[in-house]
């Protein structure tokens, strides 16, 4: 099954690394553009291939157009990558620069609050807008920790949907992942496929490491 283009949901330069599996084989891995000609050359072999290419830091799906010849599949994937910085340069800029402080990148956007919040944002120095701002970026910088190991789950449990789903134990293996049971993760893993096996271990490595400087949940 060859896979369609979806570059255009992901930057080529915030895919740093990714791995493609060939069925339950790992064939390559490294950058994208190195890595899709691998593909390639294994989709051209055999039209019945199923090849998937994952991020290696989320695993997200990277699909890419493989028709064509290889210098084709790297063109579409370099013009795909280039295209949202070339949109953004041909908008014209008729806004005139205003005096006073500059923008600091600030987005509007609707805020939904109890009438008691606004009550209470409307006392603190600043106004709504400052005191909101200093809360999240308090609360950001608080659950860094959490965050680290929701983000490592997440990928880990993308790649484990992807690639064993069928395979014995998944579902424990999951429950396992998320209770943060490196042992009984590794041993529940341990009859898959070889490349499966080693890249789900990886990936859920970097989670129990997360979980190691996360709060507990309890």
């Amino acid at each position: 099954m060859k896979l369609k283009n979806r570059v255009d949901t992901m930057n080529e330069s915030q895919v740093l690394s990714c791995t493609a599996f060939a069925g339950t084989r790992r064939v390559a891995c490294g950058g994208l553009r190195e890595v899709a000609v691998k593909a390639k050359a294994i989709l051209d072999r055999d039209k019945h291939a199923q090849v998937l290419i994952f991020d290696d830091l989320t695993s997200e799906l990277i699909e890419v157009d493989f028709r064509g010849t290889p210098k084709r599949v790297l063109q579409r994937i370099g013009e795909t990558a280039a295209a949202p910085r070339g949109s953004e340069s041909t908008q014209p800029h008729t806004e005139a620069r205003r005096p006073g402080r500059p923008k600091l990148g600030v987005v509007p956007r609707e805020v939904t609050l109890l009438p008691r919040h606004w009550e209470w944002l409307a006392t603190q120095p600043g106004g709504a807008s400052v005191t909101l701002r200093k809360l999240v970026e308090h609360a950001r910088i608080a659950n860094q920790g959490k965050d680290r190991l929701r983000r490592a789950q997440e990928a880990a449990y993308r790649f484990l949907s992807a690639m064993a789903g069928n395979e014995p134990g998944f579902e424990e293996a999951i429950r396992a992942l998320f209770a943060r049971k490196r042992e009984r993760f590794d041993e529940l893993v341990g009859p898959w496929p070889r490349d499966i096996r080693n890249h789900a271990r990886k990936l859920a490595s970097v989670a129990f490491g997360a979980a190691d400087t996360a709060p507990s949940a309890r």
